[in-house]
């Protein structure tokens, strides 16, 4: 584990349709790094980013920060949804894109330049 931080290998971050593309915002990373340390959990990928293709097959919007490589559906293990929300939200109040989805059991997190909230 981690070739391109402490926690996180590019793979992880890869596209899911196997295209090749795997690219990641070091934002984004410094705050997965950021849940990480605070949780002492591992945090799991479960989208980083997407192709355009893949973007229209999952049904992600014409808009996704995925295609941007700018975002992440994560999963801290252990730990409710909702808390890895609060925690984002608590700590960048004004900032970033966050979607809570506790009945699919992941979050959201994105580093658009403004700030977004949304549920499940």
């Amino acid at each position: 584990m981690g070739n391109i931080s402490t926690h996180f290998d590019r793979e992880e971050f890869a596209c899911k349709c196997g295209c090749g593309f795997s690219a990641v915002d070091v934002e984004l990373l410094r705050l997965l790094e950021e849940v990480r340390e605070h949780f002492g959990k591992p945090v799991h990928i479960n989208s980083g980013c997407r192709c355009e293709a893949h973007n229209k097959a999952v049904g992600g919007s014409d808009g996704s920060q995925h295609k941007l490589a700018r975002a992440a559906d994560i999963v801290v293990e252990g730990i409710h949804p909702d808390k890895i929300y609060a925690f984002f939200d608590d700590r960048y109040p004004t900032q970033f894109g966050l979607g809570g989805y506790p009945k699919s059991g992941f979050t959201h997190v994105d580093t658009r330049s403004k700030k977004a909230r949304w549920n499940e």
